[in-house]
């Protein structure tokens, strides 16, 4: 009878014991899986939140794009059918070339080359590519620039007209100078060897404010200019035009386009401002940018 209460003991140890280990094998599992769904779930989420944020830039950069198009259409068909075309003999037609030029490069290059960092078509690569391609995009804008300087001080000296008088002309020139010089300056810093990585680091942030503030310099000077512009052809004299408080089809299309200009400017102060936009500074080491003329890859 004790032998027999005796094995009926272990025999209930034994049942009790392999119930534990299965209940804690149970409880692993059970939380392991836990674990999986909620890694997968702030994954998703993750992947959720890039694409929102995605989406959203390119709603705004496409905008972007939409607007510099429309301003480059406008300043082109208000100078050719309303100003009489274009040449470079010194006359009123040379002056055509300049809001045209100035447009073009100062503000509709130089804006998509300054939100070419947005774009987060392949943030995972070498940012050489998109080094170059802003430096290129700056330069042309640089130069359709100093060509649109020549075309007005041309005009004017062939004319007998003073250069550097008004307002609009303090303010183009100072954005011109500045522009030719953050050019240089982002050349030197970024692109060549020489400079070392502490500095490139302390001037980066340098760099992307003058970027904004040549922005907004670059409106304030197309806005006065169409403004100055329109003023001194829309007199209602002896041109035979309506007097520009009439606002006559050239005064609107004018208008129009200072609308459109500065609205493309505050949607690229929008993309540069936007935190969730930038590129980010963590990638690999074998990711990182060199500079363009590094020795080692010489």
């Amino acid at each position: 009878m004790r032998n027999w209460l005796r094995v009926g003991k272990q025999s209930q140890f034994r049942v009790c014991s392999l119930s534990f280990r299965d209940y804690l094998q149970y409880a692993y599992i059970y939380y392991l899986d836990i674990s999986v769904q909620s890694f997968e779930c702030e994954q998703y989420c993750s992947s959720v939140s890039r694409m929102m944020t995605n989406t959203s830039f390119y709603i705004w950069y496409f905008l972007s794009l939409g607007l510099g198009l429309a301003c480059v259409v406008c300043v082109c068909l208000w100078n050719s059918q309303w100003r009489g075309g274009f040449a470079w003999d010194g006359s009123s037609r040379q002056f055509n070339w300049h809001p045209v030029l100035m447009v073009t490069g100062m503000l509709v290059l130089y804006g998509n080359g300054a939100v070419l960092y947005r774009v987060p078509l392949n943030w995972g690569a070498n940012k050489r590519p998109r080094k170059l391609l802003h430096a290129a995009l700056m330069l042309i804008a640089v130069i359709l620039s100093v060509i649109g300087l020549c075309a007005v001080f041309g005009n004017h000296n062939a004319s007998k007209i003073p250069n550097l008088y008004s307002l609009h002309s303090w303010i183009g020139i100072t954005t011109a100078a500045l522009f030719a010089t953050q050019w240089a300056a982002g050349m030197a810093v970024f692109l060549f060897p020489w400079c070392p990585g502490s500095l490139r680091k302390l001037l980066k942030p340098q760099h992307v404010w003058m970027g904004g503030g040549l922005m907004t310099l670059c409106i304030a000077a197309c806005i006065s200019g169409i403004n100055e512009k329109l003023f001194f052809v829309l007199k209602g004299n002896t041109n035979g035009s309506q007097p520009y408080s009439q606002l006559p089809t050239e005064a609107l299309l004018g208008n129009s386009l200072g609308v459109l200009i500065v609205a493309f400017g505050l949607v690229v102060l929008k993309i540069l401002s936007t935190h969730e936009w930038q590129w980010p500074e963590s990638q690999p080491a074998d990711l990182t940018y060199t500079p363009l003329l590094d020795e080692e890859n010489t």
